[in-house]
């Protein structure tokens, strides 16, 4: 990682020599301890999830890890957030403040309630909400604040927690890329009004599908409620099943085989964990002070579980574009991608046409809030410049060094 590559070394994308030339670590995710379980579940001879035992079995090891007394297990992340909002009475015309780089999935609960998503803008370095927008973007409509933890980086609860207390405001928690992450000592998820955890294949442990909320209260009322706006509002509850239904909700029920996976699963999470985010710091460390680079901040009194590692590119102390920076990574055999998102999500063509069913603009009429370029400037400048690595915790020590080194290379050889 010597300052001699700038003089020395050619790119690769140049002609010059390749930093990576063996392939990245592997391993494989599932084994005998999920066999093992599945065949447990079979043998139950039901896989339906209130009368089994390993859905159950998976939630309580999952409140212990967390310190809660309460989860309600989904049939996915998108789920486990609608879930989260129906509990908490977000419903028609009402706001809800977010995060503009996110996934659908965030969004999805928001509209299937009637409500409306309202942006605000975020940290250009740690990439999450920034609470003085946050507050700014507060109306008489708005119901909840919900914080997407990205990329394993907690965003400032405290702060958050202040401006939702203040205006009497739900918060729910986005964590699905943020296991075991933890802000001033507290795991996300359990520090807003309710955590909404996914388990699907592309989440630092799997289920194939499946999701999580965590019932923050400890109010067994509030976990009632939730367990039913999962379950039809069927009350599941001591021995006959309560099906007089008060108002709507989905059908969300986790099964037996996901649970079953589950278990295994949440025995790998701390290792899991603990190896991203020696592989994020270490990252973090190698590139602080490159020219042109800046490195993904970490949101301070964090601990973060790197679901992947996002840095922004400074073009005017380069002499190339972010894209091209990224084509010279790629051909020193760094898998990269240019940008997280190809837009901020109020970008997208939904809306841009306020349209969340099709033929109508509902609920976007009840709501003043609008969706033009230009609304969260921060959060449009970092798609613009940022580009995603995805060290996972098969990475090698020398897969992460080889990273840092090509990243400096490529700096080094195109710093004005």
């Amino acid at each position: 990682m010597s300052e001699s590559i700038k003089s020395v070394e050619k790119l690769a994308i140049q002609g010059g020599p390749k930093t990576k030339t063996t392939p990245f670590g592997t391993g494989k995710r599932f084994g005998m301890e999920e066999v093992k379980e599945l065949v447990e579940a079979l043998e139950q001879n039901t896989l339906f999830y209130h009368n089994g035992d390993k859905v159950k079995t998976f939630l309580s090891d999952f409140n212990s890890i967390y310190g809660v007394d309460y989860s309600v297990a989904a049939s996915s992340g998108t789920a486990a957030i609608h879930i989260a909002l129906g509990a908490a009475g977000v419903t028609v015309g009402d706001e809800v403040i977010t995060s503009p780089i996110t996934d659908q999935g965030t969004l999805v609960g928001i509209l299937y309630q009637n409500a409306v998503p309202v942006f605000a803008d975020l940290d250009p370095h740690t990439y999450n909400l920034l609470p003085e927008s946050v507050e700014a973007r507060i109306t008489p409509r708005t119901k909840a604040i919900l914080v997407v933890h990205l990329a394993g980086n907690p965003c400032d609860m405290d702060a958050i927690m202040t401006i939702a207390r203040k205006h009497n405001l739900k918060v729910i928690e986005d964590c699905a890329q943020s296991y075991l992450t933890e802000f001033n000592g507290k795991l996300a998820g359990t520090i807003g009004d309710y955590g909404c955890f996914s388990t699907n294949d592309f989440k630092h442990i799997s289920t194939g599908d499946g999701g999580i909320v965590t019932v923050n209260s400890g109010d067994e009322e509030d976990y009632r409620r939730v367990h039913a706006f999962a379950d039809k509002n069927y009350q599941r509850f001591g021995g006959a099943v309560n099906r007089g239904l008060s108002y709507l909700a989905p059908n969300y029920r986790m099964t037996e085989l996901q649970g079953a996976v589950g278990i295994a699963q949440l025995k790998k999470l701390r290792g899991i964990c603990d190896r991203r985010h020696a592989n994020g710091e270490r990252i973090r460390e190698g590139i602080a002070g490159v020219p042109g680079v800046h490195a993904h901040d970490i949101t301070r009194d964090s601990w973060s579980s790197y679901w992947f590692y996002m840095l922004r590119v400074d073009e005017s102390k380069l002499t190339c574009t972010r894209d091209e920076f990224s084509a010279a990574l790629a051909a020193e055999g760094i898998p990269n991608s240019a940008g997280y998102i190809p837009t901020t999500v109020y970008m997208s063509e939904m809306f841009q046409n306020k349209q969340a069913y099709l033929g109508s603009h509902y609920p976007f009429e009840l709501s003043d809030a609008e969706y033009g370029e230009g609304l969260c400037p921060n959060a449009e400048e970092i798609l613009r410049t940022a580009i995603v690595l995805r060290p996972n915790e098969f990475f090698t020590s020398e897969d992460i060094e080889s990273m840092i080194i090509a990243i400096r290379k490529v700096a080094l050889a195109y710093a004005r």
